[in-house]
């Protein structure tokens, strides 16, 4: 029996989407599933230091992990892999191995690069032109977005919902990737406004949420989802 998938994209950089990616991870292995966790491209690391893969792993528990290309300039895919003179795998294959990963776990989690429309290949495919590559697959993969909490989240929401939609892609739940100890009039707001998005609010991960030990992060995890 063939497991789900589902896409993390985000609103941007630095918006939550590994400890969103995590998260989930640790709700679904906490359930007794098997997870398996991508990260189409790397950037910004070497190969002997921790990537955001490793974050889902260490917190959520995921049981395999599938990075395909790894590269050391802190940019955008296609352009750092420009600069090191390597050719990222075409969006096609990484599909292939997704499906493949599906066929064996309970959920795949793919986390993207940055925002949606990111350039993941060399072609200038991006996290949907992936999502409708597993849709041509006959999969039904789910999208989460990872959003912020504060000023300015609902336009740049509200810009990634109509990205997918244009695309007749159906995103399945925005996350706050971290909520405030002490939350101010914009974020208490934004809880009502985002969901004015179409798209349900789905949880909001506390600030500081990758600082827990892993059995703390996968006992609260749960509790911070809500669908």
């Amino acid at each position: 029996m063939t497991g789900g998938i589902t896409l993390v994209t985000g609103t941007g950089t630095d918006v939550g989407k590994t400890i969103v990616t995590a998260a989930l991870a640790a709700r679904a292995t906490t359930a007794g599933q098997r997870v398996a966790a991508v990260k189409p491209a790397q950037t910004g690391l070497l190969p002997d230091q921790p990537g955001d893969l490793a974050v889902v792993q260490s917190l959520g528990g995921a049981h395999t992990l599938l990075e395909p290309v790894r590269l050391p300039d802190p940019l955008a895919p296609d352009t750092a892999a420009r600069r090191a003179g390597i050719a990222l795998p075409p969006i096609a294959d990484t599909a292939a191995q997704i499906v493949d990963l599906a066929d064996t776990h309970d959920l795949v989690l793919v986390e993207g690069a940055g925002g949606l429309l990111v350039r993941l290949d060399s072609t200038g495919a991006t996290l949907a032109d992936l999502a409708e590559a597993l849709q041509a697959a006959g999969t039904r993969p789910q999208i989460i977005i990872a959003v912020a909490a504060g000023l300015g989240t609902l336009n740049a929401t509200e810009l990634t919902v109509e990205a997918l939609r244009v695309r007749g892609l159906h995103p399945t739940g925005l996350i706050i990737g971290s909520w405030p100890a002490q939350p101010g009039l914009a974020e208490h707001c934004n809880l009502h406004d985002l969901p004015r998005s179409g798209v349900p609010l789905l949880g909001r991960i506390p600030a500081g949420a990758a600082a827990l030990s892993p059995a703390d992060f996968r006992a609260a995890a749960p509790t911070w989802l809500t669908g």
